[in-house]
């Protein structure tokens, strides 16, 4: 079926608003240590506000079971029924933490796209990747190969990754090349914005984070031209055996057109203030958007 262009602009102005919505309904929370206070006002509001979105949506990636907070469900049906069928990979609030802390970096994001478009992670929960604005790059590309691709020193790659033991051989490997290394402990989502943009200020994100945030930055990545590998990297036997009896496939790696198989958008309010590049640092309430939606699906 094919949809009018209005149709697209009804879609964005109406998941636009769902993400400012699930912000500003946050934002009483800010600085008040209660994690599951900031997500629960973030979730209903998200809700309320997606159940208005002409759309046929279906939620296909979300947050919250991985850290048994509040969330919009694996499957759940949002919007009038009528219009486009699209799939959302969502966050109400990435990095609650920093909300309920009061520190930078929390937004509330998603990311759309054509029904079937986002990769069946299924039970994941942890996923390695790499997201760079260099095309081309292998998951375990040494630095060399951006420094090289970017024509500069190694010295003048700029890399982030999270603080995770899981992570300590990644942040190793970069020191140890002489790269400048960013590390993080919350805001993996806003960190890869930074290194898929075309004016970004990083050069890489690598290691092992979260695989629903992992779909949601794929979206994010083909919005805004950038490249990324990623493979499923299970941390616990019982994670494990999920997969295996869900039939997904790990430790294999996927490029960007299997995370995301199609034109997607993101949309992102800032739930305390984000830094996502030049240009784009939001106070709180201040919203982004990058890509589009094709309503003719």
């Amino acid at each position: 079926m094919t949809h009018p262009p209005d149709v697209a602009h009804a879609l964005a102005d109406g998941l636009a608003e769902a993400t400012r919505r699930a912000a500003v309904a946050a934002l009483p929370f800010v600085g008040s240590g209660d994690r599951d206070a900031v997500d629960g006002a973030a979730v209903a509001a998200m809700r309320a506000a997606l159940a208005r979105v002409p759309v046929d949506g279906r939620v296909v990636v979300g947050e919250g079971e991985k850290d048994e907070a509040p969330m919009l469900h694996l499957g759940e049906r949002f919007g009038s029924g009528h219009g486009p069928a699209l799939d959302l990979s969502v966050d109400p609030v990435d990095g609650t933490s920093l909300a309920a802390a009061g520190l930078p970096g929390a937004m509330a994001i998603m990311a759309v796209a054509a029904r079937g478009a986002f990769l069946d992670i299924g039970p994941a929960h942890y996923m390695g990747k790499l997201v760079s604005r260099v095309p081309g790059l292998r998951l375990d590309a040494p630095l060399g190969e951006i420094a090289a691709a970017r024509g500069v020193a190694v010295s003048d790659v700029r890399v982030a990754v999270q603080d995770r033991p899981r992570n300590a051989a990644f942040a190793r490997a970069a020191a140890d090349a002489g790269a400048a290394v960013e590390s993080f402990v919350h805001g993996d989502v806003e960190r890869c914005l930074r290194a898929a943009r075309p004016e970004g200020d990083l050069d890489l994100v690598v290691g092992i984070g979260g695989a629903p945030e992992g779909v949601l930055t794929a979206a994010a990545v083909r919005a805004l031209g950038g490249w990324m590998q990623a493979r499923l990297e299970p941390q616990s036997d019982r994670e494990a055996e999920r997969l295996a009896t869900a039939r997904i496939p790990t430790h294999r790696i996927v490029g960007l057109d299997e995370l995301c198989a199609a034109t997607a958008a993101v949309f992102l309010t800032a739930v305390t203030p984000c830094d996502v590049g030049p240009g784009a640092r939001l106070a709180p309430g201040e919203s982004w958007r990058a890509g589009s939606i094709d309503p003719s699906t």
